[in-house]
């Protein structure tokens, strides 16, 4: 017996997309997922199905509110299409609507309705010097409502840097004593989307996962979904090429930046960040619309120990600075003729890696120069 042709008419009607359009959202997020291409129908199916959106209660700690600013701005899908159609948004902070304690009414009673249901989002770090007082709501400090918050969630995320690990916050001296998520609950599970701001489509991604299969994405040492954080930033960066021959920009302005020569010099911290930048760049908008692609060097905002803690533009860090990974010390990178002798046998390796990479890089590239004349 042909099985059942799943009915589209009532989900294009909620989304106001054509089925054609939203399959090829689901497919292209099961892609980027690494789920096999059946996964899309899934996708689609448990997006219909209201019963499948998971309650969420959105906790913001110590931040500036910019991963839910980034959120808003979120086109694939949009905002409003997520609160109404992914998932059942039953508080949110900065979104509510409504203030004081009938709001945080609703959060208890949404809480106790749906314990072991509903999913946790952090977002801002949780201070924890003298019991808490640097960041209080309702009343209620960060700490205790965090506490009170994880204790029934059917899952974490830990939505930003300052939640993922503590982010600016947490950096040196650190007076509040904040810290992220992960290390304030510690012994439970959570899913960290780092980035400041974050791509919303890694947190949207997650959350798809999340509504089909009942459980979180996949996760690395840190908490982190492979699926977005799963490559380092420079092994798909389309200035690469230039990295492998040895050609840099050397000050913000000059020929090199001009020409879209590699940033490693100005301090850039692709070596070492993990993130989906070049690939997904920044809310599907194209055009390099992410600091490498805008000739900025990546300041490395998803890595706890990197992003706000290692100078950004000091030279003499630069030169004695090597990533954790097979690239020699920058000072052997290039010398009169292009790539040293010394060099060469690291990069063969480090070529082979991002071959694919390097191929649509230069691509990009020799485009960009030929615009510029």
């Amino acid at each position: 017996m042909a099985q059942k042709e799943f009915d589209f008419s009532g989900l294009e009607k909620r989304l106001g997309v054509s089925r054609r359009t939203f399959l090829k959202f689901c497919t292209g997020v099961a892609a980027s997922l690494g789920l096999p291409a059946g996964s899309a129908m899934a996708m689609a199916k448990a997006v219909a199905d209201p019963k499948k959106r998971p309650p969420v209660i959105w906790l913001h700690g110590q931040e500036c509110t910019g991963p839910t600013e980034a959120l808003l701005r979120s086109e694939q899908p949009s905002l409003e299409h997520l609160i109404l159609d992914l998932i059942s948004l039953d508080y949110h902070q900065t979104l509510d609507t409504g203030a004081g304690h009938h709001v945080e009414d609703i959060k208890k009673k949404s809480m106790q309705e749906h314990k072991g249901k509903y999913l946790l989002v952090v977002e801002g770090a949780i201070p924890l010097a003298q019991d808490g007082i640097f960041c209080k709501i309702g009343g209620e400090t960060m700490v205790d409502i965090t506490h009170e918050a994880a204790e029934h969630a059917a899952a974490i995320v830990a939505y930003g840097s300052c939640a993922s690990w503590g982010g600016v916050q947490s950096a040196s001296p650190n007076p509040t004593g904040a810290v992220g998520a992960p290390q304030f609950l510690k012994g439970k599970t959570v899913v960290t989307i780092p980035g400041c701001p974050p791509n919303p489509a890694n947190f949207i991604g997650t959350v798809l996962y999340f509504v089909t299969f009942g459980k979180l994405p996949p996760i690395d040492e840190k908490g982190r979904p492979k699926w977005a954080y799963g490559r380092l930033i420079h092994e798909n960066c389309y200035r690469r090429p230039h990295f492998d021959a040895g050609r840099f920009a050397l000050e913000f302005g000059d020929e090199g930046h001009r020409k879209g020569y590699c940033l490693y010099k100005l301090g850039c911290k692709g070596p070492e960040t993990y993130n989906n930048c070049p690939s997904l760049e920044y809310n599907n908008v194209g055009g390099g619309v992410w600091p490498v692609g805008v000739g900025h060097p990546c300041f490395g905002c998803s890595e706890q120990g990197v992003g706000f803690n290692k100078p950004l533009f000091s030279l003499a860090d630069v030169k004695t600075h090597t990533p954790p990974n097979m690239f020699p010390f920058i000072e052997d990178r290039q010398d009169s003729s292009g790539v040293s002798a010394g060099a060469a046998a690291l990069v063969g390796a480090a070529v082979g890696v991002a071959v694919g990479a390097t191929a649509v890089g230069a691509k990009k590239l020799n485009e960009k120069e030929s615009d510029q004349g």
